[in-house]
């Protein structure tokens, strides 16, 4: 693709960045087939050569984002199919998070628009006002019919039970069982340690079992990807550092004992923490340190699998139908882990038809954008019924808020499964599931003579 920058634009290294990626954009429409928005709404300005233009437009001329360009950019789930299905290596999520940021800073939204993406991105990266916000959505339950929009479907997306604060998410370190094969820190996370605390307690019994020494390190938080997403930088600029300086401790060169790695168990997270390196590159304070981080940074399946899974113990032979969340397959690029370890821990795994489209979750975006991602939720979970599964399995709190809110299957955490085939506690709403693949296995066996 052409671009008409000036030099003086092209001094700003954000736009420089912007207008390496606008000329690899060769035009193709490859990513028209694959993109979810394209899918649903069949308008090129909704899909990612059309956000392409748009973008290239908004930038080239340096004006405030107008109403129209903001809609479609909104619109867009950060899904980066496009980039798994571009064959130019069109970086879309760098372009894309850039257009947010110059958006952010150029745009002025309507009043109950930026009151409510300042309560999202002051609420939901700290757990303690997530919790207290969702008790609040607890009690209000009863009226929720009577509020408008967006409140309306926040409502109910408010789990209907919430644990308390888990004993594992707080600064420490946590000793491996037997002799110490690794040494890792974990990122407990924010809204996952309120909407699903059992998770980071599976992770850390999955690792301690398979001889790995655990750090929740002080400091380290949230991961930043709400608000960067958000377009908010300097919000997402400072919980990256945070968790820089946390993990950083644990480095030799400040006199920690060493990291072999950082753990995420939520792909959407570890998508960001991976790009720590870009995000940080012009702060001369942290740019090595970011990118150091970032080259630590792995997945708990992308860990678990170069480790080595040990032999699981016998459990029902449960059929799973494996959602791939887009941050885990397009995002990050792991795709044959997570259902090798499952497959390897005795569970039948089946692919989910359109698995490259996403639920509709995408961070914030089920709470920004409603109707769109009812669509793709109905879709996704029509995709996975038509599997008959026992259950879901995903390695993301986001898609499993999302889909479980379409149907009554278990919608489980990969890390939960994997701890429970290795010795672990059965993950909680399991019951029926097993209930169904005893009845199949029941239906399978020939009657005695």
């Amino acid at each position: 693709m052409q671009t008409n920058f000036t030099l003086a634009q092209l001094a700003d290294s954000a736009v420089a960045e912007s207008e390496k990626i606008l000329r690899t954009c060769v035009h193709c429409g490859f990513c028209l087939a694959t993109c979810p928005t394209y899918t649903l709404l069949g308008d090129e300005l909704d899909s990612p050569r059309g956000r392409i233009y748009q973008i290239k437009d908004m930038l080239e001329n340096e004006r405030p984002a107008p109403d129209s360009v903001v809609t479609h950019i909104d619109r867009c789930l950060s899904c980066l199919s496009c980039m798994t299905t571009c064959p130019s290596g069109v970086h879309y999520m760098h372009l894309v998070d850039h257009a947010r940021t110059y958006i952010e800073e150029t745009h002025r939204r309507p009043f109950a628009e930026r009151a409510l993406r300042t309560m999202l991105a002051i609420v939901l990266p700290r757990p303690g006002l997530f919790r207290l916000a969702l008790v609040g959505a607890k009690i209000a339950r009863p009226i929720a019919g009577l509020m408008p929009g967006r409140l309306k479907g926040m409502m109910a997306m408010a789990p209907k039970r919430l644990d308390g604060p888990s004993p594992v998410d707080r600064p420490q370190t946590i000793p491996a069982e037997g002799p110490r094969r690794a040494r890792v820190a974990l990122l407990n996370g924010c809204a996952q340690q309120v909407l699903d605390p059992s998770i980071n307690e599976a992770t850390v019994r999955l690792l301690t079992r398979h001889g790995v020494e655990v750090v929740v390190a002080k400091g380290a938080g949230c991961c930043g990807a709400l608000t960067h997403h958000m377009g908010k930088e300097d919000a997402a600029h400072r919980a990256a550092k945070a968790n820089i300086d946390a993990w950083s401790r644990e480095l030799p060169a400040q006199g920690g004992d060493g990291l072999d790695a950082v753990i995420i168990n939520t792909s959407g997270c570890g998508t960001t923490v991976k790009d720590y390196g870009f995000m940080l590159r012009d702060d001369p304070a942290y740019a090595a340190k970011a990118d150091a981080i970032s080259g630590l940074t792995k997945d708990i399946s992308e860990f678990m699998d170069s480790l080595g899974l040990m032999e699981p113990v016998e459990r029902p032979p449960l059929r799973l139908a494996y959602h791939s969340a887009c941050s885990m397959q397009h995002g990050q690029q792991i795709r044959a882990e997570p259902k090798a370890l499952l497959t390897r821990a005795g569970f039948g795994v089946m692919d989910v038809p359109e698995g490259h489209l996403c639920c509709g979750s995408a961070g914030t975006y089920n709470l920004m954008q409603p109707e769109l991602a009812g669509k793709l939720k109905e879709r996704k979970v029509a995709n996975i019924e038509s599997l008959a599964p026992d259950a879901v399995a995903t390695g993301n709190i986001g898609c499993m808020a999302q889909i479980g809110g379409g149907t009554d299957l278990p919608i489980l955490h990969t890390v939960a499964l994997l701890d429970w085939a290795t010795g672990g506690p059965m993950p909680e709403g399991l019951e029926p599931a097993i209930d169904r693949a005893g009845e199949r296995t029941q239906a399978q066996t020939p009657a005695a003579a």
